[in-house]
């Protein structure tokens, strides 16, 4: 398999004289989440991920919530009348998959379970992830019309005590967050608390909204706690999604079809990746009626069977990821990482966004391109799951383990136009494999967006110089990249973030 980042942009960094910023990481401990979703075989596929990486998350919820895609109605026959794409329909509920499929998964974790803590002993008690399943806004689209176990369940969390941002995963509506935000302003806006609650609120919840699924977003969060930090992904996530052919380069086609999920993920990987969807394997998901990633719809949809769905939800776990990966997109959404890279908008300061106008320069066709940021990421994020899905069968010394990467130095620099600024960096690797290193300057994810001229690429320590039209308060983004020859291969970064003076 080619080497991805080998195409990037290179940069240098071997030891320094160059002053630091004397800063502590805001990634030291598991990021808090929970995740609010839908239900539906995308949502499946980015849950059974997600189970394969609960141990590098603090968990906090699994709630049910609803969309404009997904709603169970309220049992009682009320009808709905929509009208979408010129087609007005009348209905009871919506392609509702029901409140028991992450039970069902986590039963399947569970027979796994304790062979994931063979490769690591902080993977959660299946029972403990089974507590934190609350139901949440269910019954139509966009409803927030009431509190429910969720969105109590939600607010609970956002008004403790306990340190760090919650990081609140959308993978349908926003309506039970938004349910959860209007039960606490309904409690305390009339009370002399309200400025303190609403403060600690808008500094605690960070929420990564996949799409807008529902009004909720537009109608109530933003304009009564636009304080709230949003990062807001309406195209990145195409690279996982349905429409993932049509956001990825020939060269990584492999990565996604099915052999590779034959080979890696889906078969005699045990129970929970059993379960794992995938086109013509034939699984039925009852009271979800498209069939669109049936055996017969194979040739229409261009599709070989074992092909890969879809994840479209998994980038926002893939964000959290920072903290395990190195990356730091924790610390500023606008540096990019494994979920994508978000740029703030110009007229709501604590909101993050991709679109049209935030693109990375794709190696693969020379032009800047809105699916590169999550696209670059993609051979280290699916090597990673097939290393997981090892985890599951395999005792310790038969799985592959990624290096655990270091630098020799801060990972905040200061340094004048014209200094050279020299970095280190180190790495082990836990199965003894031999590990490569590569520099290279993320270009967009800095505020000089040129590009520098490195020595030493490939070795533990190269050096680099500022060049000299660089501005005071410019920034510049390396990332030391260290990957191992086992199978799969696996990757670790370090991310330096030098300041110009």
């Amino acid at each position: 398999m080619k080497n991805i980042t080998m195409l990037f942009m290179a940069v240098a960094v071997p030891l320094m004289l160059v002053s630091c910023k004397n800063t502590v990481s805001s990634e030291q401990s598991k990021p808090r989440t929970i995740v609010t979703s839908d239900g539906e075989i995308d949502d499946f596929d980015s849950f059974i991920r997600f189970l394969l990486y609960v141990n590098e998350f603090d968990i906090e919820g699994l709630i049910y919530s609803s969309s404009r895609f997904h709603w169970s109605g309220d049992g009682k026959g009320t009808v709905v009348t929509t009208q979408r794409r010129g087609v007005t329909v009348s209905r009871t509920s919506l392609r509702w998959c029901g409140t028991e499929w992450m039970q069902n998964f986590i039963d399947e974790y569970s027979m796994v379970y304790d062979n994931l803590l063979k490769h690591d002993d902080s993977y959660p008690d299946p029972d403990y992830l089974k507590s934190l399943i609350k139901i949440g806004n269910i019954e139509f689209e966009g409803d927030m019309s009431k509190d429910t176990e969720g969105s109590d369940w939600i607010k609970s969390i956002l008004l403790d005590d306990e340190p760090g941002p919650v990081y609140i995963q959308v993978w349908g509506g926003t309506n039970t967050a938004a349910r959860a935000l209007k039960s606490i302003e309904e409690q305390y806006k009339d009370t002399p608390e309200w400025q303190d609650i609403y403060k600690k609120v808008s500094e605690k919840a960070v929420i990564y909204i996949i799409l807008d699924q529902d009004v909720t977003y537009r109608n109530y969060i933003a304009p009564n706690w636009s304080d709230v930090k949003i990062i807001y992904n309406s195209r990145q996530f195409g690279t996982l999604a349905y429409s993932w052919s049509r956001n990825l380069p020939d060269e990584l086609m492999a990565l996604m079809n099915g052999p590779w999920f034959t080979e890696n993920i889906k078969f005699s990987h045990g129970p929970l990746l059993d379960s794992y969807y995938l086109w013509g394997d034939g699984q039925i998901i009852e009271g979800d009626s498209q069939p669109y990633w049936d055996t017969a719809q194979l040739a229409a949809r261009g599709r070989l069977q074992y092909d890969f769905i879809s994840e479209g939800d998994s980038p926002s776990y893939f964000y959290l990821l920072s903290k395990a990966f190195g990356l730091r997109c924790l610390e500023d959404p606008a540096a990019g990482g494994l979920g994508g890279r978000f740029v703030r908008n110009d007229s709501v300061p604590r909101r993050w966004e991709d679109g049209q106008h935030v693109t990375d320069l794709s190696p693969y066709t020379g032009q800047p391109e809105t699916s590169y940021p999550q696209v670059r990421w993609f051979e280290t994020l699916q090597n990673d799951f097939a290393a997981r899905a090892d985890w599951c069968i395999m005792d310790y010394e038969e799985a592959n383990h990624a290096p655990v990467v270091t630098l020799n130095h801060r990972t905040d620099l200061d340094a004048k136009p014209g200094k050279t600024v020299r970095l280190s960096g180190r790495a082990t690797d836990p199965d003894g494999d031999q590990l490569t290193y590569s520099w290279w300057q993320y270009v967009e994810a800095g505020t000089y967006q040129n590009a520098v001229t490195i020595e030493g690429q490939y070795e533990q320590s190269a050096s680099f110089i500022v060049p000299a039209e660089a501005k005071t308060g410019d920034t510049i983004h390396i990332i030391l990249e260290v990957t191992d020859n086992g199978s799969p291969n696996l990757k670790k970064y370090q991310r330096v973030i030098v300041t110009v003076k």
